[in-house]
């Protein structure tokens, strides 16, 4: 079942990854979670392995192969896209062109992550309890 599947969090700075896993323990969330670097980790990762993730989140500002280019190359990849993988942006970059960009690629969401770490907590419960309550094709 795609709700029991790991998170894949595509993050490269190391305490955002501990605060987002941190977070989500707290609120109850005991996926397995798979940390990636930048976009070129995961798409090897997902080319190589037919593991079915409950959702992706992921970073805009990332080395190597940043946010928005690994969506795009997701959503190109007919085998990628295939697979309906619920892909958010989670990142500190409000900029509206991102925003706009992001949502040309059909990001499933975007949120800006906020210093508070109560905020921070509230923000990924609903988007945690969102996609538990969705249907997925896969």
């Amino acid at each position: 079942m795609p709700h029991s599947g790991p998170v894949f969090l595509v993050e490269d700075d190391e305490d955002d990854q501990l605060l987002i896993t941190q977070a989500l323990r707290e609120i109850g969330i005991t996926n397995r979670i798979m940390y990636f670097q930048d976009g070129v980790e995961i798409i090897k990762y997902m080319g190589s392995s037919m593991q079915q993730p409950f959702l992706i989140i992921c970073d805009i500002n990332l080395p190597s192969l940043n946010g928005l280019e690994t969506r795009k190359y997701i959503e190109n990849s007919p085998m990628l896209k295939e697979r309906s993988i619920p892909f958010i942006f989670f990142t500190t970059s409000n900029h509206l062109v991102s925003v706009r960009a992001a949502f040309e690629l059909t990001v499933q969401g975007y949120f800006v992550k906020t210093t508070n770490y109560k905020k921070l907590k509230e923000d990924l419960e609903t988007i945690f309890r969102y996609w538990q309550l969705c249907i997925l094709p896969n």
